[in-house]
């Protein structure tokens, strides 16, 4: 497995690292272009708070954790500066979307943007300690835990008290953004609040007679027989377990790290495609149908988050499984969504025969974050592993 290592550290640094830097700065306004063709040209100049914050926190990562490259730090800095500058309303929340120039398009009626935001500047904090950065990373995440029951607020269209649902995915990034920031918060902060969202994840969201994780339940933590309350996301909830993984690691705790394993494999098991191939995106627990489109799709964070997953699961105890289940969605991911062609950045989505349906490099969604973190995190999983 420690061959693998290698690979993942050539294309991390020759490959996607350079598509970036080459393609995605605004020299003339700030921040960066993610909406990106398969041959780097600018097709869209909006910019998502999202795709902003997680760029900052890649480059943040790289100077920290690889080398301490000066145009690394200078591209993180770039981006921060932007958002510092544009992305917050007066309340301290961040907006969704901006033009160009930093107009906000789009209110801040997700959280996530702040989750990111929180993420980027705690990391930026690391490697250029300026107090406002520490202050930003830090009074966003305050934010963020007074909004969690609430997290869209005034934006929150359904009608209250008819069907109450708790979504999985603020609690799951919830798991790896108090981690992130425990150099800001302290150990004790982050145990107090992991504690309680690794409930959440392990025994909440985790239904224990199908062995797979919901998507959605109710405010009391009930499975509800709806779209909603049937939906999976097998990748959602892979990625969720290679963050408790870690924390399971950080707490020293072998029966969270045991469980967090046995639930990552029930989830790829289920949600392989053994006709074509990859993961699907998008499943229902009762296996009716979706009332998402791009259910059968398989997308490329899907299958870069359950790489890390099962690099994690290798490098704790060399479980024959995880190397098995590591080397055929390894072939697949990088078969499908790598450019053989032009190099650099990796496509995204394909359809079910797992054939290339947009040869964009990023958009709307998808940006520098999930392709290099992936790279990144099993490059330095696997380097040391004995085989």
């Amino acid at each position: 497995m420690n061959a693998y290592a290698e690979i993942y550290k050539d294309e991390l640094l020759n490959e996607v690292i350079p598509f970036w830097e080459k393609y995605s700065l605004d020299k003339d306004c700030g921040g960066f272009f993610t909406c990106l063709t398969q041959n780097g040209e600018v097709y869209d100049t909006d910019k998502f708070i999202w795709l902003q914050a997680r760029q900052v926190w890649m480059f943040s990562t790289l100077y920290k954790s690889v080398q301490k490259k000066e145009s690394w730090k200078e591209m993180a800095v770039s981006g921060a500066d932007f958002l510092e500058k544009h992305g917050r309303d007066q309340k301290g929340n961040w907006y969704f979307s901006l033009n160009q120039s930093g107009r906000p398009l789009v209110q801040p009626y997700n959280i996530f943007s702040d989750c990111f935001a929180a993420m980027a500047f705690g990391k930026l904090y690391e490697i250029a300690p300026e107090e406002r950065y520490k202050k930003i990373s830090t009074n966003t995440f305050a934010n963020i835990l007074k909004r969690q029951h609430n997290p869209k607020g005034n934006y929150n269209k359904a009608v209250p008290g008819t069907r109450n649902l708790q979504n999985f995915a603020l609690p799951m990034i919830l798991c790896n953004l108090s981690l992130e920031l425990e150099p800001l918060l302290g150990s004790d902060s982050v145990t107090e609040i992991t504690d309680s969202v690794i409930d959440l994840v392990m025994n909440t969201f985790y239904d224990e007679t199908s062995g797979l994780v919901l998507e959605n339940v109710s405010d009391m933590g009930e499975f509800i027989d709806c779209f909603e309350g049937r939906l999976l996301n097998p990748g959602h909830a892979i990625e969720a377990m290679w963050f408790v993984m870690n924390l399971g690691i950080r707490k020293n705790d072998k029966a969270l790290i045991e469980k967090a394993e046995k639930i990552m494999f029930q989830q790829l098991e289920h949600g392989w495609d053994d006709e074509h191939g990859g993961i699907f995106y998008f499943m229902d627990v009762k296996g009716y149908p979706t009332q998402q489109l791009e259910h059968d799709q398989k997308l490329w964070w899907v299958h870069l988050e359950t790489l890390v997953a099962l690099a994690k699961t290798y490098a704790y105890n060399q479980n024959p499984k995880a190397a098995n289940w590591f080397k055929k969605v390894h072939d697949y991911t990088w078969e499908h969504f790598r450019d053989t062609k032009n190099g650099g950045e990796w496509f995204g989505y394909l359809n079910r025969e797992g054939k290339v349906l947009l040869d964009l490099k990023g958009g709307k969604w998808k940006g520098c974050f999930h392709v290099p973190r992936a790279l990144l995190e099993v490059w330095k999983t696997l380097k040391n592993t004995a085989i």
